[in-house]
């Protein structure tokens, strides 16, 4: 089914207004969905009077995080390391070796945010061999877990990681494991010949000055890739529905899941394993968006997803100073599913409950608040009576007799324990150490 006109129309002018009321010499969108055709758009000048089209190139800076992030979750996946080791357990460095991938994948490693020197001043950028030499000259700027503090070097490092587990360089993986694999053909480490130009636009006048591009080298896993906005909308829906050849749909969720928030006061954006979670709406509208924003002297892009939906958005843009090209694909993603809403997929009849457990469905009350168990699509779930409609229910699996483990959602990994009477009828349960009845109870 193709997407709306009303919906087309209304991303193309959410374009046309960033574009122009933020000056932005050259902006690429693209909208992907799993249940219909995609939709993309292209406004402005990519350098030389050329315009630029859904081919156009630009540089997604930071974006680049999250592919370095997936094969670092790869190799955990296929045993190569684990999240909680040191990362001198894996690659030879000459300081701070004690900092976990973990705290290095969610920024609370505490390491200084850039590569050692002024990098961003002289455009002197390491290779491999000195970048690394050189990590004995940065600093821990603050205790490890202390709190959130973006750090390129450290995702450097884990470039450096990849590299020393597989023994090939961090874009040859990058290529074999990711790129290839999905098909993002026009996303590469280098840019082709057609592409963009970036540029710093004057805040007083409509002149635009062309920025450098240059090699980030000893850092390339930090903010490298070039890319089209249909491949990065492509990837954006990868991290909402993974082929799970690539990596499994229970590794993203983990990479969701927020550890730390960047703003202590504002709590706007907070941050898993590599990737930003950003909350949109609120009430009974509230939605989380996943995803990474970029930026590389004379370019912007973001490039995310919404949970439990699969659509990926990406705006990316020739301009360092536009603010609401990061901003842009929340407002393609709301403005889709808004205009041409999801499709509702009809109930099938399942199984029943297992004779022995049929006793624990319906409504609960523990701590004096309702919640409703249910057997679906196979297994027993759970959800709060009080609960957004975007909240996942926790989902639990059969361990032992009157035992379940919750697998996802709400107390997760924590015990659901079934106490019967004498007759062998539920009559109450325990949920991580939790009391649940059929109705209010105190404590006493």
């Amino acid at each position: 089914m193709p997407p709306t006109g009303e919906a087309t129309a209304a991303c193309e002018r959410v374009i046309r207004t960033l574009q122009a009321e933020e000056r932005v010499p050259a902006v690429a969108a693209a909208v992907v969905r799993s249940d219909r055709p995609g939709w993309s758009f292209a406004l402005g000048d990519a350098g030389a009077g050329t315009p630029a089209g859904p081919a156009t190139q630009f540089r997604i800076g930071s974006v680049t995080k999250t592919f370095t992030a997936v094969l670092v979750l790869q190799l955990r996946d296929s045993g190569m390391l684990d999240l909680d080791d040191q990362i001198d357990a894996h690659l030879a460095l000459p300081a701070h070796g004690q900092l976990t991938i973990r705290s290095i994948l969610n920024h609370t490693s505490g390491l200084q945010r850039e590569p050692w020197g002024n990098l961003w001043d002289t455009l002197d950028v390491p290779d491999d061999t000195r970048l690394l030499e050189e990590v004995a000259k940065a600093e821990a700027v603050l205790s490890p877990r202390r709190r959130w503090h973006y750090s390129n070097l450290g995702f450097a490092l884990l470039g450096h990681l990849v590299s020393a587990k597989t023994g090939a360089a961090w874009a040859e993986v990058l290529q074999d494991r990711l790129l290839d694999p999905l098909g993002l053909s026009d996303t590469t480490v280098l840019p082709r010949g057609d592409a963009a130009q970036g540029y710093l636009v004057d805040a007083y006048s409509d002149h635009a000055r062309p920025e450098p591009h240059f090699d980030l080298r000893g850092a390339a896993a930090a903010a490298q890739l070039w890319s089209t906005a249909g491949d990065m909308a492509r990837w954006a829906l990868f991290l909402a529905k993974p082929d799970p050849a690539v990596v499994a749909r229970s590794t993203l969720e983990e990479m969701y899941e927020p550890v730390v928030v960047t703003d202590p006061v504002n709590w706007h954006t907070g941050w898993g394993l590599g990737l930003q979670v950003a909350p949109q709406g609120s009430g009974s509208d509230r939605a989380v968006d996943i995803g990474h924003n970029g930026a590389m002297p004379g370019f912007l892009a973001g490039v995310w997803c919404r949970r439990g939906v699969e659509i990926g958005a990406a705006v990316l843009g020739s301009s360092g100073t536009a603010a609401g090209i990061t901003s842009a694909p929340h407002k393609l993603i709301a403005e889709s599913l808004r205009l041409d809403p999801v499709r509702v997929e009809p109930w099938t009849i399942g199984g029943p409950a297992p004779r022995e457990y049929a006793g624990i469905l319906g409504r609960w009350w523990s701590e004096g608040s309702e919640f409703v168990f249910r057997w679906t699509k196979g297994h027993l779930e759970a959800r709060s009576a009080s609960a957004v409609a975007a909240a996942p229910p926790a989902i639990f699996a059969f361990e032992a007799p009157d035992l379940f483990r919750t697998v996802s959602g709400r107390e997760a990994g924590e015990r659901l324990e079934v106490f019967r009477g004498p007759d062998g009828a539920v009559d109450y349960m325990r949920w991580a150490t939790y009391r649940f009845t059929r109705d209010q109870q105190t404590y006493a």
